[in-house]
């Protein structure tokens, strides 16, 4: 399902009823979690927090006009999906995730390389996602991504 949206705002309105709530506290968990300097913005018909221009002015290597992206919470078809790029680049953070996700969630974790698939909104581990929010500063994903995703 692709939203098109100029805001956040307008992105969330446009979301099925029974997802502006659950959409709505992703966004405010990981607003209020991310270290300074991410960006909200519309990215990638998403709601996304970015590396903006002004701190990182190579963007983003597929198309160097994008800044940075880090997280992206996207309502799809079947799911609501939290995109953290830090998993998919550190191994370590993976491995933490993937450990402490069943002390939060009862049912099996949906998960792809970078992409976390939540079906039922009730099970949103708002409280997990926090701290994995929390995990990354923006210099800390700057240079990981400079080191093992970046075209060089």
């Amino acid at each position: 399902m692709t939203i098109d949206a100029n805001t956040v705002e307008e992105y969330i309105s446009k979301l099925p009823l029974e997802r502006q709530t659950a959409v709505s506290k992703l966004r405010k968990t990981v607003a209020t979690n991310l270290p300074p300097g991410f960006e909200e913005c519309i990215s990638y018909k998403m709601i996304g927090y970015v590396v903006p221009h002004s701190l990182y002015p190579k963007g983003y290597h597929c198309d160097t006009k994008l800044p940075l992206p880090f997280i992206n919470i996207g309502s799809q078809k079947n799911f609501v999906a939290l995109y953290h790029s830090g998993i998919y680049a550190d191994t370590q953070l993976y491995e933490w995730f993937v450990g402490e996700y069943p002390k939060h969630v009862k049912t099996k974790l949906d998960m792809g390389k970078s992409c976390i698939r939540f079906k039922k909104m009730e099970t949103i581990p708002y409280g997990l996602i926090a701290e994995l929010c929390q995990k990354m500063t923006l210099p800390q994903w700057v240079a990981l991504y400079g080191k093992s995703i970046a075209r060089k």
